[in-house]
């Protein structure tokens, strides 16, 4: 593999906005929010709209998931 084309992974923690479940992974993505984990060291925080703990897939069950304000663009759109 060519040196330095490579993005840079390291540990974080992500959370899932629905059910606050939080988990340690490894990514590329940064975040200015930080959290301490478990092992006592403090890792970058993610909170994202749906991870496996909340995605219908996974839990067999449905939700309303309202991404990116799609319901006030459309009470704008139609004027209600």
């Amino acid at each position: 593999m060519k040196p330095g084309i490579h993005p840079d992974y390291h540990p974080i923690v992500v959370r899932d906005a629905t059910t606050g479940t939080q988990f340690l992974t490894r990514s590329t993505v940064t975040s200015n929010a930080t959290v301490e984990w478990e092992d006592g060291r403090t890792y970058p925080l993610v909170t994202v709209d749906v991870t496996s703990d909340s995605h219908p897939f996974w839990t067999g069950t449905s939700r309303l998931v309202d991404a990116e304000g799609r319901v006030e663009r459309f009470k704008r759109k139609y004027g209600l």
